[in-house]
């Protein structure tokens, strides 16, 4: 195993590092450090919260999320398979549609169980 070739990614990882590291070590250093009172409240707007900030998110945001993040990744397996359409052939043709209604009777089946319902 020869060390020489792996000098240039050290390289680029130190440099890297550096890069990240160097600004905040320089911030820190250099930087005013003046902290009084108001600096070290937890709302820095001018007045006292009126309540507590912690509040509860409804569930059915997350099933949004959720819901954006697979139709998202959906999109993102559909793209290659489109690109390469000629070249994957009949099976590549069935397992997409395989994929498709999976995903589908998934989406009907949350929007049977209302769970996509807003009231």
């Amino acid at each position: 195993m020869n060390i020489d070739q792996y000098l240039p990614v050290l390289l680029f990882i130190l440099v890297g590092m550096g890069v990240g590291v160097v600004p905040l070590v320089l911030g820190y250093v250099l930087g005013p450090n003046r902290p009084d009172a108001a600096k070290n409240s937890p709302y820095e707007c001018g007045f006292e919260a009126f309540e507590d900030a912690r509040m509860k998110f409804d569930v059915r945001y997350y099933l949004v999320a959720i819901l954006f993040i697979l139709f998202d990744l959906e999109i993102a397996f559909l793209l290659p398979w489109a690109v390469a359409l000629r070249d994957v052939g009949g099976a590549g043709f069935a397992a997409v549609l395989i994929f498709l209604t999976v995903l589908v009777v998934g989406f009907v089946y949350e929007w049977k169980k209302g769970a996509l319902d807003w009231d």
